[in-house]
């Protein structure tokens, strides 16, 4: 097999990575004001120059910011679209790991108008990224899927007063994302991500539960999810490459929902208009993979099978046995490899190391060229 030269990519990853302490260290600067937003920048500026080199060392084809410039993966962009603002109330989340449980708790939102792009949303962070990669690198913008400002706060955070029927909201805000990605187009954007953790959590029992409690269609919303995230992708560029990331909760190495995809697959795969799927398999929480049989030819699948929730190596022939195993429903050829998730969804990262970060992605690309040339 030969070397893809269009996303998803054999050797791949999701998008964030560990903040350098350099970096951090600027940020809580900046928070207490001994450090000026120029030169807060300037510090970002010369991490974000760092990691493209790193990746580029690694041998990734992909190269991404790593969400440097941003707090958390999905929320700095969603209260940049017009009409939503955070409140004062806040949103608690669940997460668990194999050493006990934690709360993440953070500010919740109000749909409060109209829902509109004004200012295009990353812009500078993507054409800065656009200009520190080289000529083999394909820069890669991540961005939340539209779902997440509805999974987030679900009916009751949007005003009844400017949407009493939601369909108005979904055709705003889906009008809203398309217009972000036409112009993410005329940036040069060639490979764009859409993060979505609803349609993974919706495979778990009690997250379908938690959504019949708030008044929502638990076994339909994943339906109506899939329609608008392709109604925002309506009008993308012929040449951008667009991809969707799903995993169940990726804060400090915890997670917030189990089970495997089986739930939501055949509407996912059959029906969502990207070219890519990556997929969370790094443990037995996610699954087996009998539901890639519903995977159509021609799209992609980024198996994501290295975690990132810990240090710890995996062995690269357990690796190879396991994308022999997804092969049994699905083409090798359809398949691509990468961590489960980000390494820092949010600014706090995961509970592993710099250099075990690029271990990690050393073995991704090492197990990718052993399978696929």
């Amino acid at each position: 097999m030969t070397l893809r030269t269009t996303p998803p990519f054999r050797a791949d990853h999701v998008g964030s990575l560990l903040r350098p302490p350099a970096l951090l260290d600027a940020r809580a600067q900046h928070a207490s004001g001994e450090l000026s937003a120029e030169a807060l920048t300037a510090v970002e500026d010369a991490s974000i120059r760092d990691v493209v080199r790193m990746q580029e060392n690694v041998g990734l084809q992909t190269v991404t910011d790593g969400e440097f410039r941003r707090t958390s993966w999905h929320m700095d962009f969603i209260y940049q679209l017009g009409g939503v603002d955070k409140t004062d109330e806040k949103l608690m989340v669940h997460f668990r790991n194999s050493e006990g449980e934690l709360d993440f708790e953070a500010a919740a939102l109000k749909v409060h108008d109209r829902v509109t792009l004004t200012d295009t949303i990353f812009a500078d962070a993507f054409t800065f990224l656009r200009d520190a990669a080289n000529t083999v690198q394909t820069p890669k913008l991540t961005i939340p899927s539209p779902s997440m400002l509805h999974y987030r706060g679900g009916r009751a955070a949007i005003d009844e007063q400017v949407y009493p029927d939601l369909d108005a909201f979904w055709t705003d805000l889906t009008d809203a994302y398309a217009e972000q990605v036409r112009r993410l187009g005329t940036l040069g954007c060639t490979y764009l991500q859409l993060d979505d953790t609803s349609l993974a959590y919706l495979n778990d029992p009690a997250q379908r539960a938690m959504v019949a409690q708030q008044g929502g269609d638990a076994e339909h919303q994943h339906e109506t999810y899939i329609r608008n995230i392709n109604a925002a992708l309506r009008d993308r560029p012929a040449d951008m490459n667009v991809t969707t990331h799903m995993c169940r909760g990726n804060f400090r190495s915890s997670w917030a929902a189990e089970g495997g995809y089986d739930f939501v697959a055949e509407a996912l795969f059959t029906q969502l208009d990207v070219d890519g799927f990556f997929l969370e398999y790094d443990d037995a929480r996610s699954g087996g993979f009998e539901p890639l049989r519903f995977v159509p030819p021609g799209k992609m699948v980024v198996l994501g099978l290295v975690t990132t929730k810990s240090g710890a190596l995996e062995d690269p022939d357990t690796l190879k046995r396991r994308i022999d195993e997804a092969s049994r429903y699905l083409p090798l050829d359809q398949l691509c490899l990468s961590p489960q998730c980000g390494f820092s969804s949010s600014v706090e990262g995961n509970t592993l190391t710099q250099a075990e970060q690029v271990a990690k992605l050393e073995l991704v690309v090492k197990v990718a060229a052993d399978v696929w040339g």
